[in-house]
């Protein structure tokens, strides 16, 4: 008999213990910084061929703890990227700059990777748009 009262006394100890664990991962992941975006998706339309193009990602951090981006990685070397780099704070914003290199005359679709310390630790961004000939978008004024 005491050794039953024994291993019910280690079961609910290591059940105790799980549940304070689960309880303070949740409190962690409640602080964790996270984006909201103005857009995640960005439609340039027509653009002349030759002609960079530019947009901005603006975002809020609506977490807790100081938002830091690690990385933001487009999948293609015609994209450029450039974004904030230090930490930002609750409530603050920060931007991602993306600029596409209009060389090929075709539609396109690009995806840049952002990776940071948020609860979404990767976003995924997107540009899209069709690149024309210049005489051709001199054709659509």
């Amino acid at each position: 008999m005491k050794k039953l009262i024994l291993l019910c006394a280690v079961v609910l100890g290591f059940a105790f213990n799980a549940s304070a664990q689960n309880n303070a991962t949740a409190a962690q992941d409640q602080n964790k910084p996270e984006f909201k975006f103005n857009e995640e998706k960005h439609d340039f339309g027509k653009v002349p061929q030759g002609t960079p193009v530019t947009t901005v990602f603006t975002f809020t951090n609506v977490g807790t703890d100081p938002l830091i981006l690690a990385d933001v990685k487009p999948t293609c070397g015609c994209t450029i990227a450039d974004y904030t780099k230090t930490p930002v704070k609750k409530g603050q914003a920060g931007k991602i700059t993306i600029t596409y290199n209009a060389a090929v005359a075709a539609p396109f679709s690009k995806t840049i990777v952002v990776t940071s310390n948020a609860k979404t630790p990767q976003k995924y961004l997107t540009i899209v748009g069709e690149v024309v000939a210049k005489a051709a978008a001199a054709g659509t004024k």
